[in-house]
């Protein structure tokens, strides 16, 4: 019961995924992103010994048809899943199983794919399809914030969503962003609203691990206003 956006940017070749579904704290359960790899959600019936396998597969560096391939093909409960993969190439793949519950489908873009199940029908999907579109010119975080607001907008989940999340990594071993909004009334307006918080201190989180001797975040970034 989510809907996600999975995508690479060819700018900077950051990986990420964005989500929101009706059960909690769905960034712990579904999204992985290995740097310079892929990025992929592994989704529905979230099962977390499929995702540990997408994990691996991944990061043997095959490519994204090939990793849902696998996976299908070695999960005797395929037809009960959602997986979407882009990989480091910008290649998209994704399978939605026959047993999804209510409306489920997927749309694969350039460098990105969208997908959804328990949705409350196909203009979720498209509305994100349609943002990513219309958003090749923006930052890659904000075009996976927008998707996730389109599919929102268009009626997301059939019985309400409660839990978001944003994962992005760039080069380094360790995320660019890593928001969760783990139970929450208003989850896609509670991660734009850290999301918009956090945006400013991207920078110093980015030269924080090398350079230990920063001002704490609150004073770097009123240095910043100075």
């Amino acid at each position: 019961m989510t809907f996600t956006v999975v995508a690479r940017c060819p700018k900077t070749r950051m990986l990420g995924v964005a989500m929101a579904t009706h059960a909690p704290a769905v960034g712990n359960r579904c999204p992985v992103v290995i740097p310079r790899m892929a990025a992929a959600s592994v989704q529905s019936i979230a099962d977390p010994r499929l995702t540990l396998l997408c994990t691996k597969l991944m990061g043997l560096g095959y490519h994204a048809g090939k990793i849902i391939h696998e996976l299908e093909s070695s999960d005797p409960n395929a037809p009960l899943r959602q997986i979407g993969v882009v990989d480091a190439w910008g290649n998209a793949a994704a399978m939605t199983g026959s047993e999804n519950g209510a409306y489920a489908g997927h749309i694969i873009g350039d460098g990105w794919l969208v997908m959804g199940n328990g949705i409350v029908g196909p203009q979720v999907t498209e509305g994100m399809a349609a943002s990513m579109r219309a958003s090749s010119d923006e930052v890659f975080e904000e075009r996976l914030v927008r998707a996730v607001e389109a599919g929102g907008r268009a009626g997301g989940q059939a019985d309400g969503h409660f839990s978001s999340s944003l994962l992005v990594f760039g080069d380094e071993p360790f995320a660019y962003i890593d928001l969760r909004v783990d139970v929450h009334e208003e989850p896609i307006g509670e991660l734009r609203r850290i999301f918009e918080w956090f945006r400013p201190l991207l920078p110093y989180y980015s030269e924080r691990p090398y350079n230990p001797r920063l001002p704490r975040d609150d004073r770097w970034r009123d240095q910043q206003k100075r």
